[in-house]
């Protein structure tokens, strides 16, 4: 009877430990097995909502300018070339009615600029090239509306990061102060709140940054194409006149 009780409890133990492993494997793997997204999320809220709020709310307006803007920087965009050519012809052909026709059916900074210019040519070329001139800065500060906002939250969400590390290191010292004693238990989590403010407010500048750059970029290929397609009509217009 005791040889059979003694293995009846080594197989019960045998199961208890089999079991217990088993569960903590399967823990692991549900924690290996979470998404980036998850994981961002667990963190987040981990963060607070104080700084967390904020910091989120600089990355929505700053998406939501950005993507505005590609938006409309993407339908400014014209194949000049093209126009160019569509221009030139209709002035050839019909004139300089015909060719500001042309501009009203194109959309774009281009064609406005030409056809500002069209529209002044019967004062003298020095009047177009002016007129050329003063339209594309309106055209060019339409292109650059509301990036500076964008530059903004760019500044603010690894400020607001950092800002709230400083308030959290504060409170973690605070805690050594009261209890007297440096124990990590006891400002482990005020640290981890302080870094995650810092992670996700640079994580938010490094994403708005890649949008900012890029309507950067794209601003300037079509301010560098307004100049060379104003040059462009000035040219056509002294031609035309000749």
């Amino acid at each position: 009877m005791k040889k059979i009780s003694f293995s009846l409890a080594a197989a019960g133990m045998f199961v208890m430990g089999t079991t217990t492993a088993s569960a903590a494997m399967l823990q692991e793997e549900a924690e290996a097995s979470k998404g980036f997204t998850q994981v961002l999320k667990e963190q987040f809220i981990q963060g607070g909502p104080a700084f967390m709020g904020i910091v989120l709310l600089c990355l929505i307006l700053g998406l939501a300018v950005a993507i505005e803007r590609i938006i409309y920087l993407n339908l400014a965009t014209t194949n000049s070339t093209k126009l160019k050519q569509q221009v030139e012809d209709a002035l050839a052909s019909g004139g300089v009615e015909a060719a500001k026709e042309v501009c009203r059916n194109t959309k774009g900074p281009v064609a406005s600029i030409y056809y500002q210019g069209l529209d002044r040519v019967d004062e003298g070329i020095e009047s177009a090239e002016k007129a050329v001139v003063a339209y594309g800065g309106v055209q060019m500060g339409q292109l650059e509306k509301n990036v500076s906002w964008l530059s903004l939250f760019i500044a603010i969400a690894p400020m607001l990061g950092f800002m709230g590390t400083v308030i959290g290191m504060i409170a973690a010292f605070q805690k050594i102060a009261a209890v007297g004693n440096l124990s990590a238990s006891l400002i482990a989590g005020d640290i981890q709140v302080a870094l995650l403010t810092t992670v996700f407010g640079l994580i938010t500048a490094i994403i708005l940054q890649i949008f900012y750059n890029y309507i950067i970029a794209k601003i300037d290929s079509i301010v560098n194409d307004m100049e060379d397609s104003s040059i462009a009509l000035i040219d056509m217009l002294a031609a035309h006149k000749k």
